[in-house]
C-alpha cells in the first residue's frame, strides 16, 4: 500500500483496487507543487473529515472528472451534492461505509465545520470527523482530522487500534505539538506517525519539528515525508 502525503491534512492512499483522497486541499496549498490532474488521476474515492476551505479544497473538480464516490457526514456530502458532485455517500459520527477493499469509520473530533459563503455567511455542514480506515491489505490508518485531543481516543484505539496515525500538530486551529504529542503517547500504540496541518498557513506552526522533540524517546516513530512523493507501509 502506498501513501503520499500533499501537505497539510491532504493524502493519497493507493491499494490493489481503490485510490483513496483524503482532504484534497491542492489548488492554493503551497506544499502541493504537483499537477492537481495528474496528482489526481484514476482516484475511485475522497474521504473528507469537515467542511473548512483546507479540506474540502478540490474535492468538486476531482469528482466531477473522476466520478470517485466522496464520503462524509451526511450535511457536508449533501450540501456537495448541490455543487454538482454526483456519487456521494453519506455517514455520520461511529458509521462505518465499506467498500471493495477498505472500510472507512467516522470518528469525533473536537472542532467546527463550515463554508463562508461570498457574501459572508456561514453554512453549517456537520459535525467535523476523524476518519479511521480499515484495509483488507495493509495497515489500518487513522487521519484525526482537525481536532483537540479528547480522552475519548482511548476508546478509538480500543476500537481500531490504528497502526498509522495522521495527526494535526500545528497549533492554533488544531493541537498544537505538545498536545499532540501527548495524545500520541497517552491513548494510542501507533507504528507510524505523520505531523500534518503544519507550515501551510502563516498562522500554523512552520515546521514538525516541535512535534518530533515532543515525542522523546519515540521520535523514530515520526515520519516526515516529502510533499508528493509516495511511501510504502
Amino acid at each position: 500500500m502506498k501513501i503520499t502525503y500533499f501537505g497539510h491534512s491532504a493524502f493519497k492512499i493507493e491499494t490493489e483496487r481503490s485510490i483513496i483522497l483524503i482532504d484534497p486541499f491542492l489548488t492554493g496549498n503551497p506544499h502541493f507543487t504537483g499537477d492537481v490532474e495528474a496528482a489526481t488521476r484514476d482516484v475511485t474515492h475522497i474521504a473528507l473529515s469537515h467542511g473548512h476551505f483546507d479540506h474540502v479544497g478540490d474535492t468538486v473538480e476531482i469528482a466531477r472528472r473522476t466520478s470517485a464516490k466522496v464520503v462524509g457526514n451526511f450535511e457536508l456530502v449533501s450540501w456537495l451534492g448541490t455543487k454538482g458532485v454526483e456519487s456521494i455517500e453519506p455517514a455520520n459520527t461511529g458509521g462505518t461505509v465499506k467498500f471493495d477493499d477498505f472500510s472507512v469509520t467516522l470518528t469525533q473530533a473536537f472542532h467546527s465545520s463550515g463554508h463562508v459563503e461570498e457574501n459572508g455567511t456561514v453554512t453549517y455542514l456537520g459535525m467535523p470527523n476523524g476518519l479511521v480506515f480499515h484495509f483488507s491489505q495493509g495497515p489500518s490508518v487513522y487521519h484525526m482530522g482537525d481536532t483537540d485531543i479528547f480522552a475519548d481516543m482511548a476508546i478509538i484505539e480500543e476500537l481500531h487500534h490504528p497502526q498509522i496515525g495522521l495527526v494535526p500538530v500545528g497549533d492554533r486551529l488544531t493541537m498544537g505539538a505538545a498536545v499532540a504529542a501527548l495524545a500520541c503517547r497517552r491513548y494510542f500504540n501507533f507504528q507510524k506517525i505523520v505531523p500534518i496541518h503544519w507550515g501551510t498557513l502563516p498562522i500554523l506552526d512552520q515546521s514538525p519539528d516541535k512535534f518530533t522533540q515532543a515525542m522523546e524517546g519515540d521520535g523514530e516513530r515520526v515520519l516526515n515525508p516529502v510533499p508528493g512523493e509516495a511511501f510504502e507501509v
